[in-house]
């Protein structure tokens, strides 16, 4: 064998190598969700607000309905379709809009594509809000049957392991991260050897596999496999987790871990517990636990806790991760964003998100108080979600790749009857607490659509009020006197003058020997690259206009980007530079741009933001604030 061939072999090895990390790293992050549903999934299906009777028929066919929506949601709707609709290696439903509306701006259509998008992202919040709550509460619930004597300290239990979850938020995930993948491998081939034990006893279980036996079930009871898809969607639960995390691991581990790891896992113990009932009814009251030996239950509940956990750190991350999302591409205010890895840029920590989602989890806790009634929460706000993809998806298939109507359409429709069907079974859940993941849905998108229009209203009206640039350096220039140094004037809108340099010159009567004209823009992609970031126009008398570019999974970090800025008169001294900010107020307007209430709770979101000083990470002793009002 030549060098060439050795090297080329060598390298591909190492390539395997790393790829088989990933996976292993992607099992540990990614399927925490989707993971831990057997804790409660099948126990629902059978024991929740729609009882089914433990036959032969009954059992069968969920477990076959459970199978065919793995399918079809995970395996052919997310795995090998959407997941290929990436925004340069970036998933979820906010790169997806990006993409989307990068790509077909311009459109009629695209407003309510973006809004489809944004209720999806609200929808988000909701389910990350129960999730930690089930995963927990389910997991800790083992107790009871492990050790009946401790049944009481279930809920307090729960309480305490959430706070603790979300008090080592701040430390960053970097460290624990290392141990997930471990502790999940351990519990996927625990609760596959469970089910395997559980299978040999009733083999037979192994044909629930076959399609018909969901056909037998709707042919021969169709109310009751209606109703049961309510608690079906339980196992599908964490689908678009696998999409939202592809950016942090890539389409190909995620892919491999699904379809050779964790499905078979899954759906082994979904047939052990189905074999375990047709054996023993009296196992209902918790068929994943009763799986285990007695003397195996508490080491099988402490491994399910460790799992829930990280279920539900995956979920806390996403909201980070989608918060910041929202943040630059203008759905929300800016807020306080840590970085907790030095090595890892998706790797951060917002606080006021993380308390609230803790505070809101507690309540739900304490408000439902066992996992069986908050799975009655639970799959509206993931049906919802999963059936505004579709709607993505559909835009994606005959706008951005241009198939043939005949080849999407099939797909599209089997989507759309799937995703309606268990939505619109979720619906009957909406009285017994499905109502809460809507309604924190409809609040916080009434929060981004809010920020978002007054956002474009504001600049639109500053916009309208700003002098011509070539105007004010031909009548300032020469009048006003110049002092050494740099001033940067900060400004969202890339035309015209910015308030903060008219007031500076009003008040102040110089202006610096360079004078620069700063907008920073998110562009509609997650990263720009660094010869790309720098836009510079050179206009006299030592002005000069610049836009950074970055992309809305970047940090903005404006000294960073000037120092390496060296073709602007020199280079950027942070000791000789002087940022200027326009703090504005909003009073209201005799014609307003939206309802009254919609402008007030824009100007509270406004006066709650994080200051531009933190958020574009400028040296607090180089900076000036000026005040200016405006209404929309």
């Amino acid at each position: 064998m030549s060098t060439v061939d050795l090297a080329a072999a060598d390298g591909h090895h190492h390539h395997a190598q790393a790829g088989w990390k990933l996976a292993v790293s992607a099992v540990g992050v990614v399927f925490g969700d989707i993971g831990t549903s057997p804790l409660y999934a099948f126990r629902e299906t059978f024991a929740g607000h729609h009882p089914l009777a433990l036959d032969r028929l009954h059992i069968m066919g969920v477990i076959s309905l459970m199978f065919w929506s793995m399918m079809i949601v995970v395996t052919l709707k997310y795995v090998s379709i959407i997941m290929r609709a990436d925004n340069k290696g970036e998933g979820g439903s906010l790169a997806l809009l990006a993409l989307i509306s990068g790509r077909s701006s311009g459109q009629r259509w695209t407003r309510g594509i973006v809004l489809l998008g944004v209720f999806a992202t609200a929808l988000f919040y909701g389910d990350s809000m129960i999730t930690p709550a089930v995963s927990v509460l389910g997991a800790v619930e083992g107790l009871s049957v492990a050790a009946p004597a401790f049944a009481g300290l279930v809920l307090p239990i729960a309480v305490m392991i959430l706070v603790f979850l979300f008090s080592i938020q701040r430390n960053g995930t970097a460290r624990v991260g290392a141990f997930f993948g471990p502790i999940m491998i351990t519990y996927f081939v625990v609760i596959a050897t469970l089910g395997v034990i559980s299978i040999v006893a009733d083999p037979g279980i192994l044909w629930a596999l076959t399609p018909d036996h969901a056909v037998m079930f709707f042919v021969y009871d169709p109310l009751a496999a209606f109703l049961a898809l309510g608690s079906v969607v339980l196992a599908v639960t964490g689908a678009e987790a696998l999409y939202a995390d592809m950016g942090h691991f890539g389409r190909n581990p995620i892919r491999v871990s699904w379809l050779w790891f964790v499905l078979p896992a899954l759906m082994l113990n979904y047939m052990g517990q189905g074999a375990l009932l047709m054996r023993d009814a009296g196992a209902l009251e918790s068929p994943f636990y009763m799986l285990a030996p007695e003397s195996l239950r508490l080491p099988l509940v402490l491994l399910a806790t460790m799992a829930a956990i990280i279920a539900s750190q995956a979920v806390i991350s996403g909201a980070f991760s989608v918060t910041q999302q929202a943040i630059q591409l203008g759905f929300m205010p800016r807020l306080r964003i840590d970085h907790t890895s030095a090595a890892t840029a998706g790797q951060i920590y917002i606080p006021l998100i993380n308390w609230l989602l803790m505070a809101m989890v507690i309540v739900l806790v304490l408000t439902f108080q066992s996992s069986s009634n908050l799975t009655s929460a639970y799959g509206i706000a993931v049906t919802g979600a999963m059936f505004i993809d579709t709607c993505l998806l559909a835009v994606v298939l005959f706008v951005l790749w241009q198939w043939k109507w005949w080849q999407a359409a099939p797909l599209l429709l089997l989507f759309f009857v799937v995703d309606l069907a268990y939505f619109a079974a979720n619906l009957t859940k909406v009285p017994d607490g499905g109502w809460f993941p809507l309604f924190v849905g409809f609040v916080i998108f009434t929060l981004l659509t809010t920020w978002s229009k007054g956002r474009k209203l504001m600049i639109a009206r500053l916009r309208e009020s700003a002098m011509p640039i070539k105007v004010f350096i031909q009548s300032a220039a020469n009048s006003a006197t110049r002092v050494p140094g740099t001033a940067v004037f900060m400004t969202s809108t890339p035309e015209g003058v910015p308030h903060a340099l008219l007031h500076n010159l009003k008040h102040n009567k110089v202006l610096h020997d360079r004078v620069i004209l700063l907008t920073v823009k998110i562009v509609d992609e997650p990263y720009v690259a660094e010869g790309e970031r720098v836009g510079l126009e050179h206009l006299e008398w030592g002005f000069h206009r610049m836009i950074l570019r970055y992309g809305f999974m970047e940090e903005v970090d404006v000294p960073a980007a000037l120092k390496r800025v060296n073709n602007c008169e020199g280079e950027f001294r942070m000791m000789e530079t002087s940022f200027f900010l326009a703090r504005q107020t909003l009073l209201p307007s005799t014609q307003p741009g939206m309802m009254i209430w919609r402008e007030k709770l824009f100007a509270w979101m406004l006066r709650n933001a994080e200051s531009a000083m933190e958020f574009f990470r400028l040296p607090t002793n180089r900076v000036v604030e000026l005040g200016s009002q405006v209404e929309i």
